[in-house]
C-alpha cells in the first residue's frame, strides 16, 4: 500500500523532551507497522530566521537517506513574534510561535490525497485542528488514515477518524535513545 507519513515536528519534539527517542528507530518501526516501505516522509517545522547552526545541521541530517538519516522531506516555516500577557499576574512578555505549519500540514494532507500520491496516510500530530482535513480525505477521497502520537495529548477528534492509532508509548522499547 502506497503510504505517506507527515510529521508535525513540534509535536514530536515536545514528546521527545519527556521521552527521548531516535528518529531512525522511529522510522524503522513505522515502516514495520506499515507492513512495507513509506513512499514519502514529510517533516514540517518552524525555525527562527536565521536558523541556528544546530537546527541547520539537524534538518540536513533528517533529509539524509539511510543508513545515515531517516530521509524526510523538510518543509520549514518562519516563527513570528507575539506579545502576550500572563492572565495570572499580568506580566507582559514576548515569545516566538509557529506560523503556517498547521496550514502547511493540512494542505499537504489534502493536496497529496487529491493527487492520489497515497492510499494510506500516517500523521504524527496531535492537534484536533486537522480533523476537517482528515475527514475530507477519508470520506471524500477514500484514503486510509493512521495517526501516531502520545496517549497524553493525541486529540480524540483525530483518534475518532483513525483507521489505526500508533501510540508512541507502545513503541518506546524500540525507539527510545
Amino acid at each position: 500500500m502506497k503510504t505517506v507519513w507527515i510529521i508535525d515536528a513540534a509535536y514530536l519534539f515536545k514528546y521527545g523532551k519527556a521521552h527521548p527517542f531516535d528518529y531512525l528507530k522511529l522510522k524503522s518501526e513505522i515502516v514495520r507497522l506499515n507492513g512495507g516501505p513509506i513512499y514519502e516522509s514529510y517533516y514540517l517545522n518552524s525555525t527562527p530566521d536565521p536558523a541556528t547552526d544546530a537546527q541547520n545541521a539537524f534538518h540536513t541530517w533528517v533529509k539524509s537517506a539511510a543508513p545515515k538519516g531517516p530521509k524526510f522531506r523538510v518543509q520549514l516555516y518562519k516563527l513570528k513574534d507575539t506579545h502576550s500577557t500572563c492572565p495570572a499576574c499580568n506580566h507582559q512578555f514576548d515569545r516566538q510561535v509557529q506560523k503556517g505549519v498547521d496550514v502547511g500540514i493540512a494542505t499537504l494532507i489534502i493536496k497529496l490525497a487529491a493527487q492520489n500520491v497515497y492510499e494510506r496516510l500516517i500523521l504524527s500530530a496531535g492537534d484536533g485542528d486537522f480533523e476537517d482535513a482528515i475527514s475530507y480525505v477519508k470520506s471524500e477521497l477514500h484514503k486510509e488514515v493512521w495517526v501516531s502520537g502520545s496517549q497524553a495529548n493525541l486529540s480524540a477528534d483525530l483518534q475518532s477518524y483513525a483507521d489505526n492509532v500508533l501510540w508512541l508509548e507502545d513503541m518506546s522499547a524500540v525507539i527510545d535513545k
